[in-house]
């Protein structure tokens, strides 16, 4: 019997793929994103256990909210961890002709090309534009990122791509020109989506005892944000 560690449950989210979704954060991640907003999804050994007969019989109960192109996210933590656990609920879903979407890193453990037969779409957010930007962001080598985008493409499934824009990060114009030159070479890219760094997560660092490392940052202003995004179309036109 399959089992998988489940986070959370989320009926209805607006901001995790197509139309009304319901979202199943799943537990453990292996990276150690400076901004990640949910270090209390980064332990293996946390979580609910559940089976994906058990996950699916409670996603299935909210299938009537999902005719107008919605649907169920797997998020985290990162789904990619679980991949059997994975596997198994995906196909479940399909079978139930539930429209399936990952929410991930592109940071898992393989076996991407049976996770993605049974993917609709993947929300793909690309932490950084080179090797060591990545590693001082999320603590790992971009490797595995590249890994997994290229899995992806082979199946040639649909993307949205996500990118955290960070102060003093990932702010910068020629940062987001390199960003554009990613993405251009990447098929299949539905949509595009710069988010606005922010500091909602900080409380849980207190309260778990973990040092915060981007404690001198501010959130993302909205109008600076406004003008990456007018850099990043201007790039992107050419697509």
């Amino acid at each position: 019997m399959t089992l998988g560690k489940m986070h959370s449950f989320e009926s209805m989210g607006l901001v995790d793929g197509p139309g009304i979704r319901t979202v199943v954060f799943m537990q453990g991640c292996s990276l150690r994103c400076a901004y990640c907003h949910n270090p209390d999804t980064w332990n293996f050994q946390g979580g609910t256990e559940i089976t994906p007969e058990e996950l699916v019989k409670k996603i299935v109960r909210f299938k009537p909210y999902f005719k107008n192109g919605g649907g169920v996210t797997f998020s985290g933590g990162d789904p990619l961890m679980q991949p059997d656990f994975l596997i198994e609920a995906l196909k479940l879903c399909k079978e139930q002709g539930i429209h399936t979407t990952i929410d991930t890193a592109g940071y898992g453990v393989g076996k991407y090309d049976e996770i993605l037969k049974y993917t609709d779409l993947v929300l793909l957010d690309i932490k950084h534009v080179d090797d060591c930007g990545y590693r001082n962001l999320v603590g790992q080598s971009k490797k595995g990122f590249d890994e997994f985008l290229q899995a992806v493409q082979e199946a040639n499934t649909k993307l949205w791509i996500r990118h955290v824009v960070v102060p003093g990060i990932t702010d910068s114009e020629e940062h987001i020109k390199k960003l554009a030159s990613i993405i251009k070479s990447i098929k299949n890219v539905e949509k595009v989506e710069l988010l606005p760094y922010h500091t909602l997560g900080v409380e849980k660092y207190n309260k778990m005892g973990i040092e915060y490392k981007l404690s001198n940052v501010d959130s993302m202003n909205k109008e600076e944000l406004n003008k990456l995004y007018k850099i990043l179309n201007k790039e992107m036109e050419d697509r």
